[in-house]
Order: structure tokens, then sequence, then C-alpha cells
């Protein structure tokens, strides 16, 4: 069977450092794709304080195994003291997509 394929969320305050974000994890063959949202409304609270601020979100579509790596890559570029950054299970999709996800995004590092 193929390795798992998963969706991974990050979100950040600037729509165009987000695209600027996908495209490297793109280019290093993190992620084989990144569908963003440009216009998210996030209600947190941070250091004691609700904040309700607009906010654009990515979902990355790249290989369970390389979850690590994108956690990682993700605290180096990252302007947030702690960003957000989840995997999503897929249970299932195209096949073909699937493959496809596979084919463009690297091998783990072991």
């Amino acid at each position: 069977m193929q390795e798992e394929c998963c969706e991974v969320v990050v979100t950040a305050a600037d729509a165009d450092w987000l695209a600027g974000y996908t495209r490297t994890l793109v280019g290093e063959r993190l992620a084989a794709c990144g569908h963003q949202l440009t216009a998210i409304r996030s209600v947190y609270r941070w250091e004691g304080a609700v904040h309700d601020e607009p906010e654009t979100r990515v979902a990355l579509h790249t290989r369970r195994s390389l979850v690590p790596a994108v956690v990682a890559r993700t605290a180096e570029l990252h302007p947030y003291d702690v960003p957000c950054v989840i995997a999503l299970p897929l249970v299932d999709g195209n096949p073909e997509y699937l493959r496809w996800v596979v084919a463009e995004t690297r091998e783990p590092d072991r």
C-alpha cells in the first residue's frame, strides 16, 4: 500500500507571507501543493487575553512521514512564537491524486 497522505493546516496573519512560505515548502518537496484561503477569522486566547484577528490559512498536501519536517521548517520560517501547524489524516481520496502527492514530495530524512 502506498504511503499515507495528510493535509497540514498552517495559519498566518499575512497572505503574501503564507503564499511565499507555501512556495518554499513546495520547492523543497515538503508538500506537493497548498490551497490557500485568505479570509478567515481567528478567535483565540494568547497571553491571558482573547484575540479576534483576521488570518489566512493554507492546507498543504503531503506525506504523513514528512509532518515532522514541515513542523520543523515552519518553526524556522514562521513569524509567530507558536504557529498553528496541525496534520489531518486523509481517510480516502482519488488514488491518482494521492499517488501524485507522494510522487511530488521527497522521502523523509531518516
